[in-house]
């Protein structure tokens, strides 16, 4: 047999692996009939137990199997696609069971309303695939245009956010005038675009500012960015809408947390921040009386607290594994808003706990990925936004499951990709769309990547095994 043939059959180890996968390991090259080396006494080396089980000293539950169950699970999580995959994937998943959710709280909202049982299971359906649409434009836009993008988003959110204003134009819905109708049953928030358009401007904003190594000054660091969040919010706070402010006032925290505001700086922000805050709803009974409706276990007088209380019977109903899909009591009348603001409440009273955590793993699995791009990333802009996405994501799903298990007061926001309503889905999906964007370009995911591709990865194994001869068996 010839020198190449023998080099061509063998090959080094990893062009096996990379072609069959990593079940594949090359056969020793040894002589036919050739032995394991064997001890003085004749007998093989004791590298386990007789029948083939875990290696004498070491039990798989033991201190030994958790540090090697512990090492695999760090090399997983530091692999380079971990957050691409964590962000796809962790979304897919959000949203059909939020679909699935939508579908089976919202079936006796609608006849009430003598509406078609999938009503509004068609209306997020739709939203859904026209947010996949622009997640799908999102993760394939450069970051250049992402940032051209910036300037007019936010002025184009200022405007619709000054027209949800005028008369005639703005729509009130359950008592906050923040609704701009589009025709027939439709409706669109320029609030939810609001959040979208602070992301990017703001995120476009400091990494300039970076650039020309202003942040170190701390006007720079605030100025343009908290007066024009500002002006945000008090757009949104003249339309009565509590809970997207607080959500906007996280993300400008999120900015200015990952750009390394000195403390003080970042505290001073939180309490003039914290200040208007008391003085908005020290001047509003509505929400003085949520404030009260916290942690309440009775409906109160004139039943103030009945959608937080019912809320808490509906995640009491379902136990431990859930009273099953469909079979929600509280949503037949009982809890106002079940698809909506405390979809959560029906998750938990249909699903159990069981169902209720799986929710908020897959919202912790996002968030963390989001963290892992943010902090991997070297262009300053991707930073910024991954942080700032993240941080309105994470903030809107902890203020509405806080709000549904009376911890925090009912803010009236959507469970993020999961809550009934395509004005917060659709900005939401762009955002994801982002995100995906940031994790493929991560250190190493991009070549990561390029590698699954099959031409890809068989152009390299033609490269590494050479041709035999012609006839050569």
């Amino acid at each position: 047999m010839h020198a190449d043939h023998v080099h061509a059959t063998a090959g080094p180890p990893g062009a096996w692996t990379a072609l069959r996968g990593p079940s594949a390991r090359p056969r020793s090259a040894r002589p036919s009939g050739a032995t394991p080396a064997r001890g003085a006494a004749g007998r093989r080396p004791a590298t386990g137990s007789p029948r083939g089980g875990p290696p004498r000293g070491r039990l798989p539950g033991g201190p030994g199997g958790l540090r090697t169950l512990h090492a695999r699970a760090r090399r997983a999580w530091d692999r380079p696609l971990t957050a691409y995959y964590l962000v796809l994937g962790g979304s897919l998943l959000i949203t059909v069971l939020g679909l699935v959710m939508v579908y089976s709280a919202s079936q006796i909202k609608a006849l009430q309303n003598g509406l078609a049982p999938t009503y509004f299971f068609r209306k997020q359906l739709l939203a859904a695939a026209i947010g996949t649409v622009l997640l799908l434009v999102a993760a394939r836009l450069p970051v250049k245009v992402l940032r051209a993008l910036a300037y007019p988003l936010l002025a184009v959110s200022a405007f619709l956010l000054v027209l949800v204003q005028v008369p005639g134009i703005g729509e009130t819905i359950n008592g906050n005038t923040n609704w701009i109708s589009l025709g027939g049953p439709f409706q669109a928030q320029p609030s939810e675009f609001a959040k979208l358009a602070l992301v990017l401007w703001g995120a476009d904003l400091l990494a300039r500012k970076q650039h020309k190594k202003l942040l170190t000054q701390w006007k720079h660091l605030l100025v343009p960015l908290v007066p024009v969040t500002f002006v945000l919010l008090g757009l949104i706070m003249v339309g009565g809408d509590m809970g997207t402010t607080v959500v906007l006032t996280f993300v400008l925290f999120g900015l200015l947390w990952v750009a390394g505001a000195p403390t003080r700086l970042f505290a001073g922000v939180i309490g003039v921040t914290g200040a208007l805050a008391v003085l908005f709803i020290k001047t509003s009974a509505n929400r003085m009386s949520r404030l009260d409706c916290i942690g309440a276990t009775d409906p109160g007088a004139n039943d103030q607290c009945w959608q937080a209380v019912h809320g808490i019977y509906a995640l009491a109903n379902g136990g431990w594994f859930g009273a099953g899909l469909g079979a929600s009591v509280e949503k037949w009348g009982e809890l106002p808003e079940p698809h909506t603001d405390f979809i959560f409440a029906i998750t938990g009273e249909e699903l159990g706990l069981a169902g209720t955590l799986s929710v908020l793993a897959l919202f912790a699995a996002l968030g963390y990925a989001g963290i892992r791009v943010a902090g991997r990333t070297e262009d300053p802009f991707v930073r910024y936004a991954a942080g700032a996405v993240t941080t309105w994501i994470t903030a809107q799903a902890v203020v509405n499951i806080g709000a549904v298990l009376g911890l925090l007061p009912i803010a009236g926001v959507p469970l993020p990709l999961f809550s009934y309503g395509g004005s917060a889905l659709l900005p939401t999906m762009f955002a994801i769309g982002l995100l995906i964007a940031f994790a493929r370009d991560e250190p190493g995911a991009r070549a990561a990547l390029a590698m699954r591709q099959p031409g890809v990865r068989w152009k390299t194994m033609r490269r590494r095994v050479k041709k035999r001869p012609s006839g050569e068996r």
